[in-house]
């Protein structure tokens, strides 16, 4: 009778433990996706890591976020960004490298931290003796709800962007900048010394900063020359010489550019030219 007992006891123990090993596999939605975006920004990009909670009817800034303490700024592990290049915010220099962001929300005005400390979870054991920079923005009050914790790049230029973040009905974000003239011209006057000049590339980077205006153009003549058939240079040496104030060349190139584009089938550089001409005729 022991024997069969015991027969009993091993089996019902052998039917519990496949049940737990089988549950241990069931796959559920994760209640804080992770998300990795990376945003090609300057001559580098900047890549975020966060988890995305959600509000599921909460009240969150003030009461599941409080005010004035620190804040991992999502879910899990706390908010990374990684710069591939040196960039600044407000004005303080920030080094190439990946960086922690906490946040300290408030009603009015959040306070954002950029920590050289990586392997924490969430914001326990956080110490501002590692951070790397704090700095403020003012908050605002979105006409929507956000369900899902969001981080997003806009309003981006040739060498800033913004990062928003969104949740709720707060949006608070802050202005990235990379310093890149500098070394962007210091590599078109590299470039022009070697044997494959990039007369297309220097003169729409001088055009669009609005730097010498008869470098670019001759930049521009040169494009042509090379590339006789592209009707893309044609169209911006046109541009060109409309800033510059040849009104009957910039006529003349964008006529030539747009014969061009017809004849490749391009109908957006046709349209384009049409309006440089009417522009300049006036």
């Amino acid at each position: 009778m022991n024997n069969l007992r015991r027969v009993i006891v091993m089996a019902v123990a052998g039917v519990m433990l496949s049940a737990n090993l089988q549950a241990q596999d069931v796959k559920l939605p994760a209640p804080s996706p992770a998300q990795t975006v990376t945003q090609e920004f300057a001559l580098s990009n900047i890549s975020l890591s966060y988890s995305r909670p959600a509000v599921k009817g909460r009240t969150i800034f003030g009461d599941l976020v409080p005010y004035g303490q620190v804040w991992r700024t999502g879910a899990n592990s706390p908010t990374k960004i990684k710069f591939a290049e040196p960039v600044s915010i407000n004005g303080q220099a920030v080094p190439a490298g990946e960086y922690a962001l906490y946040t300290i929300p408030s009603e009015n005005q959040w306070t954002f931290i950029l920590s050289k400390k990586l392997s924490l979870w969430g914001a326990s054991g956080y110490q501002q003796s590692d951070d790397l920079m704090r700095f403020t923005a003012t908050p605002q009050r979105l006409p929507m709800n956000v369900e899902n914790f969001t981080i997003l790049f806009s309003n981006q230029t040739a060498n800033t962007v913004e990062i928003q973040l969104l949740w709720a009905n707060v949006a608070v974000g802050f202005t990235v900048k990379a310093d890149i003239d500098d070394r962007i011209l210091a590599s078109i006057d590299q470039a022009m010394k070697g044997e494959k000049k990039p007369y297309f590339q220097a003169a729409s980077y001088y055009f669009e900063k609005g730097l010498d205006i008869n470098k670019a153009a001759t930049w521009a003549t040169e494009a042509v020359k090379a590339q006789p058939d592209a009707f893309w240079v044609e169209h911006l040496q046109a541009r060109i010489l409309l800033k510059k104030g040849d009104k009957k060349g910039a006529i003349a190139a964008a006529q030539r550019s747009m014969k061009k584009a017809e004849a490749q089938q391009n109908p957006d550089y046709v349209a384009l030219n049409k309006k440089l001409i009417t522009e300049a005729g006036k």
